[in-house]
């Protein structure tokens, strides 16, 4: 079979890598989020999946949102994944083109959005001068990407994605990274 990553290619940071660089909060998100893809029979964790997992782990990113009948569409539109709104996503890979696709078939990765996302996350976090990603820039990573799952599930619930964008540049101190590219265009691979 043949690698789709081009020769010459420098390799992205690993799953260590990436994992070295969340916050405790964000790494039980990225379990939430690996549980629920296992749990709706998808091989990928897709961007989807991480935004669900934040909004029930996270109070923070939470606190971003309008409120109450913003949040509750928005998880509704969540829960409906895996018996209604999401099943044209079953089977198919989350791939907006930015991150070569290689995985086992018998592991559950994340997609090459979701990589990208982790990556923007950690970029913004230390742009700010933190060590470590929360939740916060995991949420302006997965905002920025205009063709991810995730804005597309936030377009869905009403949600205004610029608005929801400058909303997270004022959170968690989050003023790093302001005027600068927060999407998904990394080059981590989703290979372990």
């Amino acid at each position: 079979m043949q690698s789709r990553t081009p020769q010459g290619a420098e390799p992205g940071p690993t799953r260590a890598d990436i994992e070295a660089g969340l916050s405790e909060e964000l790494a039980s998100v990225m379990s939430g989020a690996r549980r629920r893809a296992v749990r709706d029979g998808d091989r990928q964790v897709d961007t989807a999946h991480l935004l669900h997992s934040l909004l029930e782990h996270e109070p923070r990113v939470r606190a971003v949102f309008d409120g109450g009948p913003q949040l509750a569409r928005l998880l509704g539109y969540l829960v409906q994944r895996s018996i209604g709104y999401g099943l044209q996503w079953q089977g198919t890979v989350e791939d907006s083109g930015a991150v070569p696709l290689v995985a086992s078939a018998k592991e559950t990765v994340l997609s090459p959005a979701a990589a990208g996302a982790m990556e923007a996350a950690i970029d913004r976090a230390v742009l700010r001068g933190e060590p470590q990603a929360g939740g916060v820039d995991l949420l302006a990573a997965l905002a920025a990407d205009a063709e991810c799952r995730a804005v597309e599930v936030l377009r869905s619930a009403g949600v205004d994605v610029a608005e929801l964008l400058r909303r997270t540049e004022g959170a968690e101190g989050a003023d790093g990274g302001a005027g600068r590219e927060t999407g998904c265009e990394s080059g981590w691979t989703s290979a372990r």
